[in-house]
């Protein structure tokens, strides 16, 4: 919902900022296109205007570190490729709340560290990290607030430990 993707049963959700998520790395990219035309196409769908895209080129290419890569269509990238590409793009839009499933797995080991480093200078900086994950490591590491949701609802919002330990009692068998 957080999203876009969905609309909740009831209720509204409204969302102050702009929203990136980076679960679905396939959307707003086209399989034909080479990387740097799918720079353009996933910036300008999250709502990049051209010229900014342009600005950030550059950047975005080098973060990356894809190469000549970036002039080969996407349909022959790695799950890991597409994952950086992705990343690289959503990441540079700097987003008001940047929406991630289990944090990123895609990759060798040094571009997860490089990403990682990413998300913690953007949390740093006060954004806003929607995280969704089991990862008590990476919950700890990322989240200064915790929610525990069940079947689609809030149970509690706390701190990380105390929701933590919440989250495991209720996983008791």
């Amino acid at each position: 919902m957080l999203a876009g993707i969905f609309e909740p049963a009831q209720g509204q959700v409204r969302i102050s900022g702009r929203a990136v998520p980076l679960f679905d790395i396939g959307l707003g990219m086209d399989s034909e296109g080479t990387g740097y035309e799918n720079i353009y196409l996933r910036g300008l769908f999250l709502g990049m205007p051209r010229k900014e895209i342009s600005k950030r080129l550059d950047d975005i290419a080098d973060f990356t570190e894809l190469g000549d890569f970036l002039r080969l269509p996407i349909r022959t990238y790695s799950a890991g490729m597409r994952m950086r590409l992705a990343f690289a793009i959503s990441t540079s839009v700097e987003p008001d709340i940047l929406l991630l499933d289990e944090g990123i797995g895609a990759g060798d080991a040094a571009f997860v560290e490089k990403a990682n480093q990413r998300i913690q200078s953007f949390a740093d900086s006060a954004g806003i990290i929607v995280l969704a994950s089991h990862s008590e490591a990476l919950i700890r590491r990322i989240c200064s607030t915790a929610v525990l949701m069940e079947r689609g609802r809030v149970v509690e919002v706390a701190d990380v430990e105390t929701i933590l330990a919440a989250y495991r009692e209720r996983s008791k068998p």
